[in-house]
């Protein structure tokens, strides 16, 4: 068994809770709070500004033209393909999507950004896929399960949302950075691969507790002012 998968089925709980939480059912029945909705977005717009500093740190740390410019089109992956599901998302609120940005990142937001920065400093080019690889993974597989279960029409209010995360860019996206970190790992001992089966599934818990984030509009107790 790959590593990969390895660490897949060891998150599946995980998964199937994602699968399962409020937030991620509502956008399946067209039905989500607008608050939580614009929680979300404030939240991930800045969440994903950290995931590009992510893969230039990966940057930094390769060795071989073609992963920088692999990390290189990630980049111009996120700035310019994960606006259209927050756009999605904006309309169905009827907010601005200008609006949403800038805002301080809730704690588990804010916690998840310091694990992938200080794993990105700190670790292995390993641990950095590994704390990279729930994000897109979780999506996809968010956007497959909603898309079997719901088989979304063209009038579904998260239409687009739900498509572009089933779509096979995201499979292309998420099957790639499993297949760099298999590579990774045929080269490592046990403690490397601890180190990135760790990172790996905090990342996973991180990705659930996102969503709760959202859903019950989490704060710091004492509000962080813009």
């Amino acid at each position: 068994m790959l590593f990969s998968e390895k660490l897949r089925e060891e998150a599946d709980e995980i998964f199937q809770g994602i699968f399962q939480h409020p937030f991620v059912e509502g956008i399946g029945q067209g039905d989500l709070n607008r608050e939580a909705i614009v929680h979300y977005v404030k939240a991930d717009f800045e969440y994903l500004n950290a995931f590009i500093n992510i893969y230039g740190l990966a940057i930094a740390k390769s060795s071989h033209r073609e992963d920088m410019a692999y990390f290189h089109d990630q980049i111009a992956f996120v700035l310019n393909g994960e606006i259209h599901p927050h756009h999605n998302l904006c309309n169905v609120a009827g907010v601005s999507y200008d609006d949403l940005k800038g805002f301080p990142l809730p704690p588990t937001a804010d916690h998840y950004v310091s694990h992938m920065k200080s794993t990105a400093m700190q670790g292995s080019m390993g641990e950095i896929l590994a704390a990279l690889l729930p994000c897109p993974w979780t999506y996809l597989e968010i956007g497959e399960y909603l898309m079997e279960k719901v088989q979304p029409k063209q009038e579904h209010p998260f239409y687009e949302w739900i498509t572009f995360y089933a779509d096979k860019e995201i499979g292309h996206l998420t099957g790639e950075l499993c297949r760099r970190l298999d590579n990774w790992a045929n080269g490592v001992g046990p403690d490397e691969l601890n180190k990135a089966r760790s990172a790996f599934m905090k990342s996973c818990q991180l990705e659930y507790r996102f969503w709760e984030m959202a859903m019950t509009l989490e704060n710091w107790p004492f509000p962080i002012k813009q």
